[in-house]
């Protein structure tokens, strides 16, 4: 069993209300300090009381995305976004301000504490008293995105289907039947629409006014403040969706090519572009939520003893919640449980091999979650997301030399392969566009619907539009934004797919090369947390944090190679 780590300064059996929250904050702030031992003792308890927080909020956001429909697990979750967070917000900056203020501050070990303060820094020069009951709105508000998009369901034959399980259909070798079926989930999505332009619009506005408030031009801008790039700069980010444009669009719409002549079709349409091209039927890895963690485990295991273990302990303590069902949340998630310092996994398993992919991907950030989990203070382990994205991409490489678990024939085994790189590419191009396209919706804060769809399809189409014809269902395509619930819930957070896509790539090549150095070098890296710049992270990872048009096509090249292999 998991044990959380002991309590040393708030009480075991706290309870996570403000009444009992209060007093703890006071003193922290009243404390004396009077040296730089005792400096880090306050850091300490601080952090404890931290985690503890998070974990109470995890367990709430888990819980509701679990039942969506459950108005008491809404409650709970609305009680510590409106009554806890907004509370405790000013007094986390007063925390800070005592810290930078500390003549001790600059006795703390630079090597140690460098990350953490200059993110406190940061945070310090952002904060508005005024944008604390907005960031409490915005966090009930995007709630809903979940609450809606977990409610869609459709009706194939005489069952009913979460959207995630109809999807299956799209792999079936019968065309009729996957334009019947994509034509009902897209139906399904655009009977919702307005609503989600609605809210949308008023997410957009809400973020608008905490940039403004923070003396912004736009929410973009704030947001690259917000979330700690130090290391790269919007026009870094332009850059890097020019180079997938230039090196990765090619070799898709090559492939694209090769499917549309395989499939024997004058033109792909969007229910042609999951189905196998060789017309076999599609992948089936494992048969149930079950069999998938079990098979996860052995993957691990042979990979490294160690990582199996991690995802064995979860197991054995009820963190994993796998299947696809109605009024569950869409999407997948590793949710690290701070005190306790392992994760909860989540996802909506449809046995498909898309399933297998999620659940090494969010084996990786879990394997990151235990990795960390020693880290002395809470700060250590808030990983910024190109370091948490490069953990779990390059595990859906690293374990594809034992998906053998999954896959008992050598056909499947080497079309699972084949379907992971080429979904490597594919990813690049739609995180260029999700990326371009916030920057577009936050950089014209008063645009219409009509010029968010203009300007969707401007962005979308240089990159491919997915490969597919859409000129019978132009307002699905005009709709495919709002799928992506990174736009609804995380702005901002998808570029760093791309980044760490990349980087997870030169992972994946030095185990190649080296799997017992490549695997401890990612591991290493790993284990840092956040106590290095992203770029040292790399370094430590023994890949470079850059992506530049020649370093793109340097790995674009070598996956194709690869792809050419199997």
């Amino acid at each position: 069993m998991i044990h959380k780590k002991t309590r040393t300064y708030i009480p075991a059996d706290l309870e996570i209300k403000w009444e009992t929250l209060e007093p703890i904050y006071k003193e922290l702030l009243a404390r004396p300090v009077n040296s730089a031992t005792e400096l880090e003792q306050w850091l300490k308890d601080g952090s404890e009381l931290q985690a503890a927080l998070e974990e109470d909020f995890a367990w709430r956001y888990i819980r509701m995305t679990c039942d969506t429909n459950s108005e008491e697990l809404l409650a709970s979750f609305q009680y510590f976004a409106t009554e806890i967070e907004p509370k405790t917000a000013p007094y986390n900056n007063d925390l800070n301000k005592k810290l930078v203020a500390s003549e001790f501050v600059s006795q703390l070990s630079e090597e140690k504490y460098y990350i953490m303060l200059r993110a406190v820094k940061k945070s310090l020069e952002l904060f508005r008293e005024d944008n604390i009951p907005l960031q409490t709105e915005i966090q009930v508000e995007q709630q809903k995105y979940q609450s809606i998009t977990g409610s869609m369901s459709v009706h194939i034959g005489d069952k009913e289907y979460t959207l995630e399980q109809a999807s299956v259909f799209l792999k079936d070798t019968d065309r009729t039947k996957r334009q019947e079926v994509w034509e009902k989930i897209t139906e399904r999505r655009l009977q919702d629409k307005t609503i989600l332009d609605t809210l949308f619009d008023h997410l957009r506005a809400l973020r608008h006014q905490i940039a403004v408030n923070a003396g912004f031009e736009n929410f973009r801008d704030y947001m690259f403040q917000a979330l700690g790039r130090f290391d790269y700069t919007p026009q870094d980010c332009y850059a890097f969706h020019a180079a997938i444009e230039t090196e990765i669009v090619p070799i898709l719409r090559e492939q694209a090519e090769k499917r549309k002549e395989a499939l024997g079709v004058d033109s792909l349409k969007p229910w042609d572009m999951d189905v196998d091209p060789s017309g076999k039927p599609a992948l089936k890895p494992f048969n149930s939520g079950a069999e998938l963690v079990e098979k996860s485990i052995q993957c691990f295991s042979n990979i490294n003893r160690y990582l199996g273990e991690r995802l064995e302990i979860m197991k054995e303590n009820n963190l994993f919640d796998v299947e696809s069902r109605k009024g569950k949340a869409p999407g997948g998630y590793n949710y690290p449980l701070s005190e306790t310092g392992a994760p909860f996994i989540f996802m909506n398993s449809a046995n498909t091999f898309r399933d297998l992919t999620t659940m090494v991907h969010e084996g990786g950030h879990a394997v990151h979650t235990f990795l960390t989990a020693d880290l002395e203070l809470n700060d250590f382990k808030h990983c910024p997301s190109e370091v948490a994205e490069l953990a779990s991409m390059s595990m859906e490489l690293i374990s594809m030399d034992n998906w053998d678990v999954y896959f008992d024939n050598e056909e499947d085994l080497k079309r699972a392969k084949r379907d992971q790189l080429f979904d490597v590419l594919k990813t690049l191009p739609w995180v260029a566009v999700v990326d371009q396209f916030q920057h577009w919706l936050y950089t014209n804060p008063d645009h219409t619907d009509a010029e968010r769809t203009e300007a969707w399809l401007k962005i979308y189409e240089p990159f491919g539009a997915g490969f597919a014809d859409w000129s019978e269902h132009p307002e699905a395509e005009q709709n495919l934004w709002q799928k992506q619930l990174h736009i609804f819930e995380v702005p901002f957070y998808y570029i760093e797919y791309g980044m760490a896509q990349l980087g997870a790539i030169a992972v994946w090549k030095n185990y190649k090369e080296n799997p017992e150095k490549g695997l401890q070098q990612y591991m290493d890296a790993l284990k840092l947390g956040y106590t290095k710049t992203i770029k040292e992270i790399y370094e430590t990872a023994g890949v470079k944090f850059d992506f530049s048009a020649a370093y793109v096509k340097e790995l674009a090249e070598f996956v194709k190679a690869e792809m050419e292999k199997i």
